[in-house]
């Protein structure tokens, strides 16, 4: 490629891992995580601005190390089965990513010594995990005959990702972590579960050979009634992590409206599984997040703020 890296990798980010829109998903977790901390526990206010703003920067950064780290790992299947994906067909070489995921993991190390040196331990526990997730657990072999355990075993980054986030507030200020925050990692768990599925729903023309989606595994109506069970599931504990915080009534009201909205693209792609509704699932996932983390703890904060 005769282009610069930059240029390349400004492409790279729009197809893998767009910052913009990736960066209001992360953020609103990471203000949500704190937040719903700062209520279960009683505590006064939000956590200063400086602070969030470092445990934004970390939170976005850990993520999209994540997609470096998927890049490798699913290399030889996206060289066979997806070479229009940037790495196969030249856009960007794993060399040039591992060479930026480097530079971004120094300067998380930098960031972290110089404002917060004491989240550098929760911090590495994300590492750890994510490295050895990386490596597949060192059983690759068996994750890809029981997908059930390779998807589970995936998700609990995001949970290990929460306690870092959660862990401005009540980390830094040496107090325990309050009990309501257990309902938020598994919430923030089913809810990786759902993006996951959503967005490995396919119509039938669609299906690629090679490509693992969960309506080729399961067939698409089972895929969706799925999704749509762990939708339940996951309003379920958030109605719970709801009860814990002491949240007004309008908050349930917002989450069994979001989630009867969220769903309305499952049962459109149930009666007509077209590439539209398809996508329309993978969408809804993501507003459906976006809303959840909100309501269990942005909305909530901010109406407390201003």
């Amino acid at each position: 490629m005769n282009a610069s890296l930059l240029s390349r990798f400004w492409q790279y980010q729009k197809e893998r891992f767009p910052f913009l829109a990736h960066g209001v998903l992360i953020s609103a977790f990471s203000f949500s995580a704190v937040a719903y901390s700062r209520i279960s526990r009683g505590a006064e206010g939000f956590i200063e601005w400086e602070k969030f703003a470092v445990c934004i920067f970390n939170t976005i950064t850990i993520f999209f190390l994540l997609r470096v780290f998927d890049e490798h790992k699913d290399a030889e299947e996206d060289a066979l089965y997806r070479k229009e994906l940037p790495v196969p067909r030249g856009l960007i070489s794993l060399k040039e990513l591992r060479t930026i995921g480097i530079g971004v993991f120094v300067l998380q190390i930098i960031v972290n010594s110089f404002t917060y040196p004491k989240m550098l331990l929760p911090y590495a526990l994300v590492m750890l995990y994510m490295t050895v997730m990386g490596k597949e657990f060192f059983v690759a072999d068996w994750l890809k005959k029981h997908q059930f355990w390779y998807v589970v075993s995936h998700m609990f980054i995001i949970p290990f990702v929460d306690v870092f986030a959660s862990g401005y507030d009540w980390y830094l200020e040496d107090v325990s972590a309050p009990f309501g925050l257990l309902f938020f990692f598994i919430v923030s768990f089913m809810n990786g579960l759902v993006l996951e599925i959503g967005r490995k729903i396919r119509a039938p023309q669609d299906e690629k050979e090679g490509v693992l989606t969960y309506s080729f595994r399961l067939g698409g109506t089972k895929a969706t009634w799925l999704w749509v069970a762990l939708m339940a599931g996951t309003l379920a504990f958030a109605i719970a992590a709801c009860h814990y915080a002491h949240h007004p009534i309008a908050t349930y009201i917002v989450l069994v409206s979001c989630f009867i909205l969220a769903t309305i693209p499952a049962f459109l792609y149930l009666k007509n599984p077209t590439t539209k509704n398809a996508k329309a699932i993978e969408l809804a996932s993501g507003i459906w997040t976006i809303a959840m983390y909100l309501t269990l703890g942005g909305i909530v904060m901010l109406t407390k703020l201003f």
